[in-house]
């Protein structure tokens, strides 16, 4: 028997293991479940499966029936690992004989993502060998103490390496579902799923932001009103200086507050905005690439390109070619 019905459709199998997270599981099948072509097909087909099928224990007092074994794996287009409560504990083995014999049945090419701990299972399997990588950030030593060929990157809510992908903390799996969605299918239904689930199409910012520091003298300050005045002034050249005038500060406290604030430097910031503006025109308008450039301030279609490759792997025209007739 088929475990997915639909061979059109893009196949997500969610491999769950005892002392799964619940939410993590509820996260995978809202978000790829609620995507839809504009003629309202489903675009994703989600199933769960599990190394051994039968009763498997959560993280809650819920028991989950689990019908699917590992021959899952070997159908998905994308497989999912939620986290476990055994990566909370120290030491533990994470990889075990079922486990290895259900990851040896994933294709060759398969897209393969990790939510909050879940990490730990692909680093255990070699699946983050000399790749960067993240996870929540109160295991990230610990993941780094036991993977230490894996480049972690503690402040960020994901990482998106070709066809390994992890995420951060619970609800970063939000974060990084509608990312892969954005990915496959452009901003727009992306966009739309997150309307859908009440929740930001793109968060700022990483898990810097949430991390426990001590309070600064300056704790009574904030960078969001010059966000908030940035992204009105995209097309605009802005500077620091600028920006940190709009706060009343120097450009040297402004320039550390917006990182604890948002997890990275402002002009990572902004470059990361003006993707998504670019993102957002080459999606839903005519305007010519030149145009675009200007309207996101990136100033030159050459400068676009550059920053559009980087972040996207594909140039302004292919990206267009793409999502302008997927919406």
């Amino acid at each position: 028997m088929a475990v997915f019905t639909h061979p059109g459709r893009h196949r997500v199998a969610v491999l769950v293991r005892h002392g799964m997270l619940v939410m993590e599981l509820g996260i995978v099948h809202r978000l790829f479940r609620q995507a839809r072509a504009a003629d309202g097909t489903p675009l994703y087909e989600v199933v769960t499966c599990t190394p051994e099928p039968g009763e498997v224990r959560t993280d809650t007092d819920l028991t989950l029936t689990v019908a699917q074994g590992p021959e899952a794996l070997a159908e998905a287009d994308t497989v999912l690992v939620p986290a476990a409560v055994i990566e909370y504990e120290p030491n533990a083995r994470v990889l075990t004989p079922p486990i290895e014999r259900a990851l040896a049945m994933i294709r060759p090419g398969t897209r393969i993502a990790s939510i909050c701990t879940g990490a730990f299972l692909l680093a255990a399997a070699g699946l983050l060998d000399g790749r960067r990588a993240t996870t929540h950030w109160r295991s990230a030593c610990e993941f780094q103490t036991r993977f230490p060929q894996v480049e972690v990157d503690a402040d960020v809510l994901y990482t998106d390496d070709g066809n390994v992908l992890t995420s951060a903390g619970v609800a970063s799996g939000i974060d990084l579902c509608l990312h892969m969605i954005r990915r496959d299918h452009g901003a727009a239904v992306a966009n739309d799923v997150a309307r859908g689930t009440v929740v930001s199409p793109h968060r700022e910012g990483g898990q810097a932001q949430f991390i426990v520091r001590p309070v600064p003298e300056t704790a009574t300050s904030s960078t969001a009103a010059a966000r908030a005045w940035a992204l009105e002034h995209l097309h605009r050249p802005l500077t620091l200086r600028e920006l940190a005038a709009r706060e009343s500060m120097s450009t040297r406290t402004f320039t550390r507050r917006f990182r604890e604030e948002v997890g990275m430097s402002a002009v990572q910031w902004l470059t990361q905005q003006r993707v998504e503006r670019a993102r957002q025109l080459l999606e839903e308008s005519d305007l010519p690439i030149d145009r675009v450039a200007e309207e996101a301030g990136f100033g030159t279609a050459a400068s676009m390109r550059q920053h559009l490759q980087a972040a996207l792997g594909v140039s302004p025209s292919a990206y267009r070619t793409t999502f302008r007739s997927a919406v």
